[in-house]
């Protein structure tokens, strides 16, 4: 298993020229919701999506961050454009995406977002995870491309203070990538991504995968 130590490392060429094709074709006369910026449950939404994210290539890439069997737990696709051209602060994705409501020590707060449950796992759940963000365009800082505090996910579940301390103390890497390419990090990795400021389109397919094992009856959603 690759540690990650950093939280997060690029990769470069990570998916092949037919999927990147099939991706964008399928997706390209789409419109994007006005002012919300992303797509939730794409891969239910988007043939190419879905094929992608449960391609062996996918899976097998996710395997090599987790500890067993990887599993897609979400799949959001961004857009930042002129019109949805929004700030992100810093700050760690907490949330899961599951396939019901349960009782569990240490699970919540519960919300619902676009019809599924989503809940705050402890942080041994998030130790289990990654996140691909797939670059669909050239990213870079005009553009309103992503920054990471690296090593920041082995500080665990941080409340608002700790986040604005921990960002006052360390240097951002801004990720910088070409069209094809990855960020794999983990998702409590603190990142943020500032408007664009020649915005065109910035798009990114963002998948988590997780090698936990659910309670019964339960899935990822």
């Amino acid at each position: 298993m690759q540690a990650l130590e950093d939280g997060y490392e690029l990769i470069d060429e990570f998916i092949s020229k037919e999927q990147f094709n099939s991706i964008n074709e399928e997706i390209e006369s789409i419109a994007f919701p006005v002012r919300a910026g992303g797509i939730r449950n794409a891969e239910k939404k988007f043939a190419s999506i879905h094929d992608l994210a449960v391609s062996e290539t996918l899976i097998t890439q996710a395997k090599n961050y987790l500890s067993g069997a990887a599993f897609l737990v979400r799949a959001i696709l961004f857009n930042k454009t002129s019109e949805n051209n929004w700030l992100v602060a810093w700050h760690q994705d907490r949330t899961v995406a599951v396939s019901r409501k349960f009782e569990k020590h240490e699970w919540g707060p519960w919300s619902v977002k676009d019809n599924v449950a989503h809940v705050q796992p402890p942080i041994d759940v998030l130790n289990q995870m990654v996140t691909f963000r797939i670059h669909l365009d050239d990213t870079n800082l005009k553009n309103g491309c992503l920054k990471v505090l690296p090593k920041s996910h082995q500080l665990g579940i941080l409340d608002s203070s700790a986040i604005r301390s921990y960002v006052q103390n360390h240097e951002a890497v801004v990720c910088e990538a070409p069209a094809g390419s990855a960020l794999a990090m983990r998702p409590h990795l603190l990142h943020s991504s500032s408007k664009a400021v020649t915005p065109s389109k910035r798009r990114v397919l963002h998948l988590e995968y997780s090698s936990f094992k659910l309670p019964s009856g339960v899935s990822w959603a």
